[in-house]
């Protein structure tokens, strides 16, 4: 392999890789919900870490919206968006601000309820004006947000605007403050409810971990009723085959089939894995042309340390203990309850083993620092993938460091 050879593979959140394999069925339906006549639906991507949530809705959501004429509106959520209603409608009013600064009015003031002297044709609906707008409607936040939605759409129509997408990425940090009589997260789904009931061709398209859409419905049930969700998973071993190969097709050489074979085991169908992995064979390969096979061991400890290492660093060790128990049961890349975790401490050797109350009160620490999540079935999963088999390689590590210890001091 020569040197000129650019390394293509890009793992990293949310960047995009130079090929974006399978995702179609979801692609397809995606277009299905932007030829709704009236938006009944939103959309919810929803899917462990690494899986290309993000991916999916920037490079192929986006582009086919705003080839069907929709604007897109949003980026990322923060915590800091739901401490308050009014947050949470000054961050809406700030995205969409970026596409309507270059919208105006064209039509006297009347029409939307200013006093007749306020003469506003061709007054861009920029920040300031759509925050004038909010802050001199009575009533509630939701009223206020409402009336600036409402006073965009009315344009963008007039404008041939086929509809206007909310688009937000690590959506799960999405909450009501009952405890502050802060309720942001009802403000989104009631304002967008009511919009489109009225014929307002607005979209919410969230993506975020599994917790993400029981956290909406807990908000208001009716919130099952407004969303599809798509959940994304692993692709399958076509299709994992196809993310490793198609961007190396113009190469003077490829990967051999079972180089390929070790890629798509040791990545189980995981995108961002897939790409740390390539990334790592191909230097290795461009350094040593005339190897055939790829360390795969070395990579995989990288990818540790990437990845996983840092997760694992913010527990405490009883915490450790408790997700150690979890990666021990057969069942732990799927789900597991909390009679399993207590049953499986009582076996292992050097883990105090955990009553069903020690489990619980530390099951919710571990959802808050996003390693697990309870599912819909009552039961709890990894929010992180392969977290289980991460887990088990470093106790073998740990197990050998102490062996080679106790072997040097004798």
């Amino acid at each position: 392999m020569s040197n000129q050879h650019t390394n293509p593979y890009r793992p990293g959140a949310g960047h995009s890789p130079p090929h974006l394999a399978g995702r179609k069925p979801e692609t397809k339906q995606f277009e299905e919900f932007l030829e709704q006549a009236e938006v009944t639906k939103n959309v919810i991507l929803t899917g462990l870490r690494g899986v290309g949530k993000t991916v999916l809705m920037e490079d192929r959501y986006r582009p086919l919206a705003i080839q069907k004429k929709w604007a897109w509106v949003g980026s990322d959520f923060s915590e800091s968006a739901f401490l308050s209603e009014e947050r949470l409608c000054t961050r809406l009013i700030t995205d969409l601000s970026v596409f309507t600064s270059s919208l105006s009015l064209t039509v006297s003031s009347d029409s939307f309820g200013f006093a007749q002297q306020d003469r506003l044709e061709n007054r861009a609906l920029d920040f300031d004006f759509l925050m004038t707008v909010y802050a001199a409607t009575p009533g509630l936040s939701t009223d206020k947000l409402k009336a600036v939605l409402e006073l965009v759409w009315s344009v963008a129509d007039h404008k041939g605007i086929h509809g206007i997408i909310f688009a937000y990425d690590e959506a799960q940090v999405v909450t009501d403050r009952e405890e502050k009589d802060e309720y942001p997260l009802a403000v989104l789904l009631e304002t967008f409810q009511s919009l489109q009931r009225k014929g307002a061709r607005y979209m919410l398209l969230l993506t975020g971990l599994p917790t993400l859409f029981p956290r909406l419905v807990e908000s208001r049930t009716y919130a099952e009723r407004m969303f599809h969700v798509q959940e994304i998973g692993r692709l399958n071993n076509k299709t994992s085959k196809e993310a490793i190969l198609f961007p190396v097709k113009n190469q003077t050489w490829a990967f051999s089939n079972s180089a390929v074979d070790v890629i798509v085991n040791t990545a189980d169908g995981y995108p961002y894995f897939i790409q740390f992995i390539c990334r790592q064979a191909f230097d290795y390969l461009r350094a040593n042309p005339e190897e055939d096979s790829i360390p795969i061991d070395p990579i995989v400890r990288q990818l540790d340390a990437n990845f996983f290492s840092g997760r694992w660093e913010i527990l405490t060790d009883r915490q450790r203990d408790l997700l150690y128990c979890v990666a021990q049961l057969p069942n732990a890349a799927e789900e597991f309850s909390i009679s399993e975790i207590v049953d499986a401490s009582k076996q292992l050797d050097g883990i105090k083993s955990f009553s069903s109350n020690d489990v619980s009160q530390a099951i919710p620490k571990l959802i808050d620092k996003g390693l697990i999540y309870r599912n819909r079935h009552g039961k709890y999963s990894f929010a992180v993938p392969l977290f289980a088999m991460f887990i088990q390689r470093h106790a073998q590590r740990k197990l050998i460091q102490q062996e080679l210890l106790s072997d040097s001091r004798d």
